[in-house]
């Protein structure tokens, strides 16, 4: 293997890449502009969900209720309806997402011992978002319901609200949340998005950049060379390898800075670990071009072997894990 001709390859490509701008400057604003669009654009985070209220009751302990979901962060109060008639156009048009209604004699009932149902509407478009904002209305509902078997066992025992409040909760649950304790998705999401755009660029440019050459034929003056399979591979491969590792910086960049993922780690060992990722991602388009004559189906089965696994088969939609043997077995084949 001679460093000659490698380096003779590196400075032809290199000189290749700067000769075409676009492609030059599609190399860094295409990573950068998907990691804006799929960073903002993907939210996992349900909160600030429209609601509406009908108050048949309109006592202190209902407001008491409602304010509970009205103070909440995760719920947006958008005002009181008359009748159950106005909920349904509202929930039809997307303008509210969630809608509460309390009953007649809902005090009277409470305070006589008596079951007191509250019914909410919830719209269950996007199954996720339901889920959770079930969840919210559950959790709420419960801190009413220990609030209230609080104030009883205090008033009927004498006790103060803090000793009747461990009575009704002889277990407490302490959370204690690891790597994101402030359950932010786009802490979660930016890595994963830095995952997948390394795994979808690199072979990108690779592989354009080595069929580009089967179709104005130049690459027939590498075959009636004395440069080496190996010597041409390597000297195709480095320069994008060098731009993927200065994507990698920009990504970082905008992971930690531009969406607050906090960074925790040695940035030295990142990088390198990192280098060694994206240098598998370009060998994906090395072997893309084998295959390929035209830069169209370059793009086709790049497409193939690097989105479609690295949505499906990454952990980003569906835990390793939870996956079957197989699926397991196929995840692992990937870089990402």
């Amino acid at each position: 293997m001679n460093l000659h001709r490698i380096k003779a390859i590196i400075y032809k490509e290199w000189r290749e890449i700067l000769r075409d701008r676009l492609f030059l400057s599609l190399a860094f604003f295409v990573p950068v502009s998907m990691m804006l669009v799929f960073g903002y654009g993907i939210k996992m985070d349900v909160e600030n969900i429209p609601f509406a209220v009908l108050d048949q009751d309109r006592s202190a302990m209902s407001r008491d209720y409602l304010h509970l979901f009205m103070d909440s962060r995760y719920f947006d109060y958008q005002g009181d309806v008359q009748n159950e008639r106005e909920l349904e156009p509202l929930l039809a048009d997307s303008k509210i997402r969630f809608a509460i209604i309390v009953p007649p004699r809902f005090q009277e009932n409470l305070l006589s011992g008596r079951p007191a149902p509250v019914q909410s509407l919830i719209d269950g478009t996007f199954p996720f978002r339901t889920a959770t904002s079930k969840g919210y209305v559950i959790a709420i509902n419960n801190a009413f319901n220990g609030k209230l078997l609080a104030g009883f066992i205090s008033k009927k025992m004498g006790l103060s609200p803090e000793q009747a409040a461990s009575l009704v909760q002889p277990v407490k649950l302490e959370l204690r949340y690891l790597y994101n304790q402030e359950l932010k998705s786009i802490w979660s999401i930016a890595p994963a998005m830095m995952m997948f755009i390394l795994m979808m660029t690199p072979p990108f440019l690779t592989a354009l950049g080595v069929v580009r050459e089967k179709e104005n034929g130049s690459i027939y003056n590498i075959y009636s060379s004395t440069v080496t399979r190996a010597e041409f591979l390597i000297g195709k491969l480095l320069p994008y390898l060098g731009i993927s590792a200065v994507n990698v910086v920009i990504l970082w960049f905008m992971a930690a800075q531009v969406f607050g993922a906090p960074f925790k780690g040695d940035p030295l060992f990142f990088f390198l670990a990192s280098v060694v990722y994206v240098s598998c991602t370009t060998g994906i388009g090395l072997l893309v071009s084998l295959f390929a004559n035209t830069q169209v189906a370059a793009m086709m089965i790049t497409v193939v072997v690097t989105i479609i696994p690295s949505v499906l088969y990454s952990g980003l939609l569906v835990p390793i894990a939870s996956m079957d043997a197989a699926s397991q077995f196929e995840a692992h084949l990937f870089p990402a």
